[in-house]
């Protein structure tokens, strides 16, 4: 029997799932490992070296799993640390593995949707702070202009299931007039976290008419449909059963209870305690 290679899917916490969601949707054939690390989430205000730390040893957590193919869907380990992972580690560890972002497949078709060249970018303090988004933008649309605007409160809100009540309309409302302020030409605003899309409606109820709102999910699962494509070599060792599976590094219970809402359905999942490097299923 073939060794199982699933395609590993990890966050800092819930907001990923947010992704896999879509990826499974798009190719229901693969099988998926998704890790949330909660017990030190959120990675939004860590240091670069702390994040790449934390993202390095759950990638190396994947890949003892056996996985080939790893996503980082977190906006934060996209911006802080995939560069690292794939320039310095990826050679000497696991050369023959990849392990791919959530930043490089929206920038490369964001500027597709504005048409004045103007694109909004929401996202957490530490995304923002990086400057991935204007930097990565600019090598695929070098006429379009990048505003990012750091929420540092939705993903605290969503966390704690308030993004639905009234309190969170004002941070909503704060953080677009914020955003605006900076250009009244913005025409296409990306969610630029994998927390954001549960505040989709929010959003777009105060969004100026004619603007175009952009959530990661889809199109980092076309992206990734492009590039198993692209590269049959990684497709064909990737198993297809059709299965997935969920880790979390803190409580099962709590990560059970907040990820139905972002993942769309029910989801069990194992605890991992990363200190022992092994999967400890409660």
């Amino acid at each position: 029997m073939a060794a199982q290679q699933p395609i590993g899917v990890f966050d800092s916490g819930y907001g990923g799932l947010t992704v896999l969601k879509e990826i499974v949707k798009a190719l229901p054939q693969y099988d998926y490992l998704y890790l949330g690390d909660n017990a030190r989430a959120p990675y939004g205000n860590r240091s670069f070296e702390t994040v790449y730390k934390y993202t390095l040893e759950c990638v190396q957590w994947f890949f003892n799993q056996g996985c080939s193919l790893v996503i980082l869907a977190c906006n934060t380990a996209s911006a802080k640390a995939l560069r690292s992972i794939q320039q310095k580690d990826l050679p000497s560890i696991a050369p023959e593995k990849r392990v791919l972002g959530v930043i490089r497949p929206t920038t490369e078709v964001i500027g597709r949707y504005s048409s004045t060249n103007h694109v909004g970018i929401l996202a957490t303090t530490g995304t923002v702070a990086s400057g991935s988004y204007p930097l990565e933008i600019e090598k695929f649309f070098p006429q379009v202009h990048v505003h990012q605007e750091a929420c540092p409160m939705w993903v605290p809100l969503i966390e704690n299931n308030e993004y639905l009540q009234p309190g969170a309309d004002y941070f909503v409302q704060q953080h677009l007039k914020s955003l605006f302020n900076q250009s009244d030409k913005i025409d296409t605003v990306l969610l630029a976290c994998t927390h954001y899309p549960l505040l989709k409606h929010k959003i777009a109820q105060y969004l100026p008419d004619g603007v175009t709102l952009l959530s990661q999910g889809e199109i980092v699962a076309k992206g990734l449909g492009d590039y198993l494509q692209r590269h049959p070599e990684l497709a064909i060792v990737c198993s297809k059963n059709g299965s997935r599976r969920f880790y979390t590094t803190d409580s099962t219970t709590d990560f059970d209870n907040h990820a139905a809402a972002f993942f769309g359905e029910e989801v069990k999942s194992f605890h991992l305690d990363l200190e022992l490097r092994s999967p400890d299923a409660q």
